[in-house]
């Protein structure tokens, strides 16, 4: 059993709200991790067809089984289930932590939830497994390059399976059983094409009117499938920074994968070798930095308040976390540091000369120094060199 950073997280929240919701991708570790924070709750799945189709018919009923509460996967597949929570809920307000929902999307998720249990509901994110989590539990390569084309995805690290089987049976579920409601049946091949699309383009700038024209589809099309993608945690978009006048530089956000293993999968690098000598070294790097960054703003239970920095003059800084403190990095898939990786920190600083930023380049050795102001830190310290974290 690997630790995951976000159980204090789930302990705490429980003591404040009688409903409870994990989301997160599929195979997460999402129902993991309600079962070893309430080991004492019985379990249902509504995957199973039988138990859905009892919930469905009286959810009230049901949950009259559940005296004490109890943990509900994939509690977006009985829409109906919302309502009888909040009736049981209702009428004992001061049980805290009494139901755990969970949900591998988001949309219907919080849809159902938003109609029902507003205020009485906490939510977390959990994405894959972090460095840090790895790292902690002995399991951790020090290779960053084979530990990217990896990923981090649970499975990956319980079973003896290879992780290009494993990434291409995800991908065949995700279509079929996620996906299968909420595309037109006649736009499936396109919509497989739009995902390898999207992956040619984490870390970038995502400009859907160029996707729009190679799925040959809308822009409308391309929107909706962009928010299929974020609502089942395929993807994250991260939106440009705002000026102190609350003013965007550029309006159009990053597209980011939400594990570097699906992105290299998707891109066709199924070797530490093959990512080392790809043209995508640097975007795949990056995806993996912002995913760490997520992962611990996800595992507080709190907002990721990441964006990023660009202006008119192409200066552009990789990520801006304003957290407990406000800090600036830059990205770089070099495992040797060089004192040039600083000039767009020192630039970005000189602009918002009124505003105090930390400043910090992550790259992929393993020294963590000072230069001039700059902290150059190593990959497998990443997730915890934000935040007020320096460990």
């Amino acid at each position: 059993m690997i630790y995951r950073d976000a159980l204090g997280t789930i302990e705490r929240m429980a003591k404040g709200f009688p409903v409870i919701a994990i989301t997160g991708p599929r195979q997460s570790g999402k129902t993991t991790l309600a079962k070893l924070a309430f080991p004492e709750k019985p379990f249902v799945s509504f995957d199973d067809e039988q138990m859905r189709t009892v919930a469905t018919m009286n959810p009230q009923d049901f949950l009259l089984a559940f005296p004490d509460g109890c943990i509900i996967d994939e509690a977006q597949r009985v829409p109906k289930i919302f309502n009888a929570v909040k009736y049981y809920v209702d009428k004992a307000p001061s049980r805290m932590g009494l139901y755990i929902l969970t949900g591998s999307n988001q949309f219907n998720l919080k849809r159902g939830i938003t109609e029902s249990l507003a205020g009485r509901l906490a939510y977390i994110n959990l994405l894959p497994f972090s460095v840090g989590e790895l790292s902690r539990a002995g399991i951790l390569t020090d290779d960053p390059f084979s530990v990217m084309v990896k990923g981090q995805y649970p499975p990956l690290y319980d079973r003896d399976v290879d992780p290009q089987d494993w990434y291409q049976a995800y991908i065949e579920t995700y279509i079929e059983r996620d996906v299968g409601s909420l595309v037109n049946p006649g736009n499936k091949l396109a919509f497989k094409k739009f995902i390898s699309l999207c992956a040619l383009r984490s870390g970038q700038l995502l400009v859907m009117s160029a996707l729009a024209q190679e799925c040959e589809v809308s822009i409308p099309t391309i929107s909706s499938w962009l928010s299929i993608l974020e609502s089942s945690f395929i993807v994250y978009l991260m939106e440009p920074f705002r000026s102190n006048l609350g003013k965007r530089l550029t309006k159009t956000p990053k597209l980011f994968f939400l594990d570097s293993g699906l992105l290299c999968h998707l891109l066709r690098i199924h070797t530490r070798e093959e990512l080392i000598l790809s043209p995508y070294k640097g975007h795949v790097t990056e995806t993996f930095a912002i995913n760490e960054l997520l992962k611990e703003r996800f595992n507080q239970g709190r907002p990721p308040e990441l964006s990023f920095y660009r202006d008119k003059n192409g200066l552009e800084v990789d990520a801006i976390a304003q957290w407990n403190t406000r800090v600036a990095i830059e990205v770089k898939s070099s495992t040797s540091p060089n004192t040039d990786f600083k000039k767009n920190l020192m630039k970005f600083v000189a602009l918002n000369e009124n505003t105090t930023y930390e400043t910090k380049v992550f790259y992929l050795g393993d020294r963590l120094f000072t230069i001039d102001g700059i902290d150059y830190v190593p990959w497998q310290k990443w997730e915890r060199h934000v935040d007020g974290h320096t460990g």
